[in-house]
């Protein structure tokens, strides 16, 4: 495994909470930091996209808007939605 395979600490705080906030079956170790969040990886789909952007918004202080242009980078990976999250927290 490569570094840009293994999740930071801040990436597994992320995951966990994605594990958390959308019940899933999985543990939040099997989230590689670079697989696709939504569609093929880990097989999110709008809804919940939508429901994680709500549960940032209220965990971590800051709006996740769904028109937002640049969604699509910001949801890509587990490491873009948490470089994005650590940029906008308050």
């Amino acid at each position: 495994m490569s570094t840009t395979d293994t999740q930071t600490e801040f990436e597994r705080e992320i995951a966990g909470f994605i594990v958390t906030a959308l019940n899933l079956e999985v543990t939040p170790e099997q989230i590689a930091p670079l697989d696709p969040l939504y569609g093929d990886g880990l097989g999110l789909d709008s809804i919940d996209v939508l429901e994680i952007a709500l549960a940032v918004s209220k965990q971590y202080g800051f709006q996740m808007r769904s028109d937002d242009p640049d969604n699509a980078n910001i949801f890509s990976s587990l490491r873009s939605l948490a470089a994005h999250i650590a940029s906008h927290r308050v």
